[in-house]
């Protein structure tokens, strides 16, 4: 991508937005959280694997997550119940987002759509004995305007773990 292609304005609002969506999810307002994302918003996280080169390690047809917008809204209402036990009592989680990298988005996305690619550092402790689970990876989403702000398009998740020892993964990335 070339220096400049996106102004410095445009890159410290879409910085923002990131910031503003890491702080949505670790305060667990996961309902303000489902809105940042579009109403056709594709949503998944493959499954990485080890293996020799040139055999690619990232799996599209396997996946942790595959959601849409009905599906993420529903996962969100979920996490408000007593039945939620994959986060009850809730995780204690702290997002860091880095790496913020915008270009412009591709002939075929929707007009004005940016494509951003963030590297994200999931911490997330469960009750009092001190254990943790650290999740890192990328996220690589689609991002248009809508109205002063701007929505998901698409969010393909690449987690740099091919084997996680986290217990579960009740919470999003």
């Amino acid at each position: 991508m070339p220096i400049g292609a996106i102004d410095l304005a445009t890159r410290i609002e879409i910085q923002d937005f990131y910031y503003y969506e890491a702080e949505l999810l670790d305060d667990r307002r996961w309902e303000e959280w489902v809105a940042l994302f579009a109403p056709e918003v594709e949503y998944t996280a493959p499954i990485r694997v080890t293996r020799k080169s040139p055999a690619p390690d990232i799996i599209d047809e396997l996946g942790h997550f595959d959601d849409n917008k009905a599906s993420l809204e529903l996962r969100a209402k979920r996490l408000r119940t007593d039945v939620a036990w994959a986060e009850d009592p809730p995780s204690h989680t702290r997002r860091l987002i880095t790496n913020v990298r915008v270009r412009p988005g591709d002939a075929d996305d929707a007009d004005g759509a940016l494509a951003v690619r963030t590297n994200f550092l999931l911490y997330r402790s469960r009750g009092d004995m001190g254990a943790f689970d650290l999740i890192v990876g990328e996220r690589q989403d689609v991002l248009r305007r809508a109205g002063d702000s701007w929505l998901i398009a698409k969010r393909r998740i690449i987690i740099d773990q091919s084997s996680m020892s986290t217990k579960n993964l009740g919470v999003f990335l």
